[in-house]
């Protein structure tokens, strides 16, 4: 047993020993029948909250402190279809939030923009998760330095163009702090781009953008705003059922609000599905700065650079 999953045991094998609710509070042992009673519990407070395996149709907004939703068994804790405010499975607007082990799927709102997460505020860290079947994966960001981190989770049937006005997307957050992406995997979207960031310094790294079953998708990586940081060692299949294929990685399409001097793109590994449509360029920028590209492998009928 590794040291974290030693730690999880420890801490919650007393707290579900004194209760067969759904939603434990580790540190006290609490249990709750809904999710939002339990988050009303911590208030201010810094609490990590032991979700039981099951298919729930809850959702829970979370408006202060420093919360953990962890799954007790990794891909069990499954949320469904139940957005609290039209928006998301959470909501999330506290001081910090954790989100580990949970299975977010099938959100649709009236507004095309159903997510399994909501971030308003706050720092957010995203593990182990899986985002299914959806309008959008994680949506949102603040307007100061918020940070981001998504790490070993799955976005997969999400994304759309045609429901509404506005695109959603597998990710879509804009904030004005940092985003990191790592160890992912992204695939089968059904519209928009897989990843749309709008923050000036972004790290997308070790994931996997598989496109041969994606239907009316866009960009793999949209940074329309610009962007510092880096993109490496990512792997790219662009798939058939595009509605734009013209670029993998596009820069700045929107605006120049953020510099993209520096922006290091490298040891990434790109490919066209059979039947792709051809030429597309695996880097696209807008933005006229001096990205920083190095070596990049890339299949037949890609084209290596575009400046538009």
């Amino acid at each position: 047993m590794t040291k974290a999953l030693l730690a999880l045991a420890l801490v919650a094998a007393p707290a579900l020993a004194q209760t067969h609710a759904p939603f434990t509070i580790a540190e006290t042992g609490q249990g709750f029948d809904q999710l939002q009673a339990a988050v009303d519990s911590v208030r201010m407070g810094t609490a990590t909250i032991l979700i039981a395996p099951g298919t729930y149709r809850q959702c829970a907004i979370q408006a202060g402190g420093h919360i953990t939703f962890q799954a007790v068994t990794p891909g069990t804790a499954i949320f469904e279809r139940e957005a609290c405010e039209g928006k998301a499975g959470l909501v999330l607007r506290g001081q910090g939030s954790r989100v580990d082990g949970l299975v977010f799927r099938g959100y649709k709102v009236a507004d095309g923009n159903g997510a399994g997460i909501r971030t308003e505020m706050g720092d957010l860290t995203v593990t182990n998760a899986m985002f299914l079947d959806s309008q959008e994966g994680i949506l949102g960001g603040e307007p100061v330095g918020q940070k981001i981190s998504i790490d070993r989770s799955t976005f997969a049937g999400l994304g759309q163009c045609d429901q509404t006005p506005d695109c959603a997307h597998s990710i879509y957050l804009a904030n004005r702090g940092s985003v990191t992406v790592t160890n992912s995997r992204f695939e089968r979207g059904t519209g928009g781009h897989y990843v749309k960031l709008r923050s000036p310094h972004v790290s997308i790294t070790d994931n996997s953008f598989d496109d041969t079953q994606g239907s009316k998708t866009n960009y793999m990586i949209d940074l329309p705003e610009g962007a510092t940081g880096l993109i490496a060692r990512n792997t790219f299949v662009q798939g058939r059922g595009k509605e734009n294929h013209s670029g993998l990685i596009v820069i700045g399409a929107e605006h120049r609000t953020y510099a993209a001097t520096g922006l290091r793109i490298e040891g990434n590994d790109a490919r066209l599905a059979p039947g792709a449509p051809t030429n597309p360029a695996f880097v696209a920028d807008f933005t006229g700065d001096r990205l920083a590209i190095g070596a990049n492998t890339l299949g037949a009928g890609i084209r290596p650079f575009e400046t538009r």
